[in-house]
């Protein structure tokens, strides 16, 4: 917008209000000696398209907010939790099984350690996140169900259906870990040659991770760079220092994994 018309404006707005203090009216009417009121005074503003600044169109303007989860928007703290759930799970099982599988190759060079590594991985780890998703979730189930008691509305039809399930979230997160950890036991059953099947492992895990980062942003209306690099680099960096750990013990105490 041009500063001068802007200028010229905002000094006729002002210039009216002054007016309609004094009891005069701009254009200096008067009907049988009497001042008649100013008309209302609607400031525009010219570089929004002509919309109204002050007063109700304004106030209705400013009232509907697509991000509060309305027509046409998204409510992505509803999907906070479930996204969570899943993302935590997968990208676990994705990096406790590679970390688990590369570990051992660090000490032993059979591809066959390195499957029953991955496979004990994926049983025990799935269990692990359902076991302990089952009994996070009923504690927070028997919190909500003592305080619907409290309020007098436990026989609240609408209020029981919207407890949390237990056995729900314990299955979506023993899924979400077996499916993570899929991704590095298929990518090193097939490779012979020790480094190869080391080099395979991190690279599927790798390209598995950026995967889950993007999905995860994607779905919950973030920065799909910061998250892709967040847990790419969390991921490479647990598996490095589990063969890091492992190759040292190994060295130090002369131990191979086959001749125990």
């Amino acid at each position: 917008m041009d500063p001068h018309l802007s200028s010229h404006v905002h000094a006729t707005a002002a210039a009216a209000a002054e007016a309609a203090a004094a009891g005069g009216s701009p254009g200096g009417k008067k009907a049988g000696g009497a001042v008649l009121p100013p008309a209302a005074v609607v400031i525009l503003d010219v570089e929004a398209g002509g919309a109204p600044t002050n007063g109700p169109a304004a106030a209705a303007a400013v009232a509907v907010d697509p991000r509060d989860g309305g027509d046409g928007g998204v409510d992505y703290m509803a999907r906070a939790q479930w996204l969570r759930a899943a993302v935590l799970g997968a990208n676990d099982g994705l990096v406790s099984v590679a970390s688990l599988m590369i570990g051992v190759g660090a000490v032993n060079r059979s591809r066959k350690a390195m499957l029953v590594s991955g496979m004990a991985g994926l049983v025990a780890g799935a269990c692990s996140m359902a076991i302990g998703e089952f009994v996070s979730v009923y504690a927070q189930y028997d919190i909500e169900v003592s305080q619907l008691k409290r309020d007098g509305t436990d026989g609240d039809e609408g209020a029981r259906d919207a407890l949390p399930s237990p056995t729900q979230a314990a299955l979506a997160s023993a899924l979400a870990f077996a499916f993570g950890a899929i991704l590095p036991l298929l990518s090193g059953v097939f490779v012979p040659s020790l480094w190869a099947r080391l080099v395979a492992v991190s690279a599927a895990s790798g390209v598995g991770l950026a995967g889950f980062g993007a999905a995860g942003a994607y779905l919950g209306g973030s920065s799909m760079r910061r998250s892709v690099l967040r847990v790419l680099l969390g991921g490479w960096f647990a598996m490095l220092v589990t063969y890091g750990v492992l190759r040292l013990f190994g060295v130090v105490f002369n131990i191979d994994v086959s001749s125990v």
